[in-house]
């Protein structure tokens, strides 16, 4: 695959997204359906030398028919960029050069605690709640960026505008 300006794709306005929770061990993955109505959990992946997750996100893509990437972006609770924020962007625009699909974030603040308190209501065990949390963590992620495009006065966050908008997820989940 030829070599790929980020900032060039054009965001989709049909078809099936895919969001992100990502991780240095593990990456969560979601997908809603083609009209983005409703969302379900994929998988977890297990990080892996670069040349088999390349596979790997080509085949998903691929195989799931992804029109682009939700990414949640780590912020800290004050809204400043952290560490991990900066991972992500660098992930991001592999993942864009991998696929050959668009991202955006939103503000993922609070969605692995969220993950977690929804595990823990189950009859699960710590090792099933483990298993289960970074791929419901992305899927909490793409429901609340699919309730957020929703409002009239929603910008999403996207590599050009990463540092002039901050999509918090706390709105997202009251509106």
């Amino acid at each position: 695959m030829g070599e790929i300006n980020p900032y060039d794709l054009p965001w989709p306005s049909s078809g099936r997204l895919a969001g992100i929770d990502f991780g240095t061990v593990r990456i969560g993955i979601s997908l809603c359906d083609p009209s983005r109505t409703w969302t379900s959990p994929l998988e977890t992946f297990q990080r892996k030398a670069q040349a088999i997750e390349v596979k790997h996100f080509q085949q998903v893509t691929r195989e799931n028919q992804i029109a682009g990437w939700v990414v949640g972006l780590p912020l800290h609770c004050d809204g400043r960029d952290s560490a991990k924020a900066r991972e992500v962007r660098e992930f991001s625009k592999w993942l864009i050069t991998t696929t050959a699909r668009p991202v955006r974030f939103i503000d993922e603040r609070y969605t692995t605690a969220l993950a977690t308190r929804l595990l823990r209501e189950l009859d699960l065990t710590h090792k099933q709640r483990k298993k289960q949390l970074d791929k419901i963590a992305a899927h909490i992620i793409l429901d609340a960026y699919l309730e957020s495009s929703k409002h009239p006065s929603f910008q999403p966050i996207t590599l050009e505008n990463i540092d002039d908008a901050q999509i918090s997820l706390d709105d997202a989940l009251d509106a």
